[in-house]
């Protein structure tokens, strides 16, 4: 099982946060390179799903499962977990974790494990998923910088 850990220090409220964890922030964090489209996004609740449609360089579908959700007074996070999954992914579990700092700063916390069937594969992914998830940490920064009407 291969592992990628990512921090990200926003100004704003961990409960903010989390309630703005929606389909606006998954637009937002499409890669600039395009090739992804979200055929549904029904939240970040236990249930919900995510159908993506991508392009690289053939299409292929991505349908992850919201597992888990979960909040109390120093964080909450959710759970996706792949059910359909492309690049001979066999298993993607990424736990999107926001940690209370304090009453305006919180921790983005992307934690993702995944398995190809072939080790040299997964060893192969590591770098490119590293790099799309390394991307988001720009827009988790602009995107919580501004408020819900998108003014800093």
């Amino acid at each position: 099982m291969m592992h990628i850990k990512l921090n990200t220090p926003v100004k704003v409220n961990y409960l903010e946060v989390y309630s703005r964890f929606d389909a606006d922030l998954f637009k937002a964090l499409q890669p600039p390179w395009g090739g992804l489209k979200i055929l549904e996004f029904t939240g970040s609740k236990k249930g919900d799903r995510v159908h993506l449609e991508m392009s690289i360089p053939f299409k292929t579908k991505w349908i992850g499962i919201i597992t888990e959700d979960g909040m109390d007074h120093e964080k909450a996070w959710f759970v996706d977990e792949g059910e359909v999954l492309p690049l001979g992914l066999k298993k993607w579990k990424h736990w999107h974790i926001i940690q209370k700092i304090d009453e305006n700063h919180s921790l983005i916390v992307d934690d993702i494990e995944y398995k190809t069937s072939y080790k040299l594969w997964s060893w192969m992914l590591y770098i490119p998923l590293y790099g799309m998830f390394w991307m988001r940490k720009s827009v988790y920064k602009s995107y919580f910088s501004k408020g819900r009407n998108g003014n800093s």
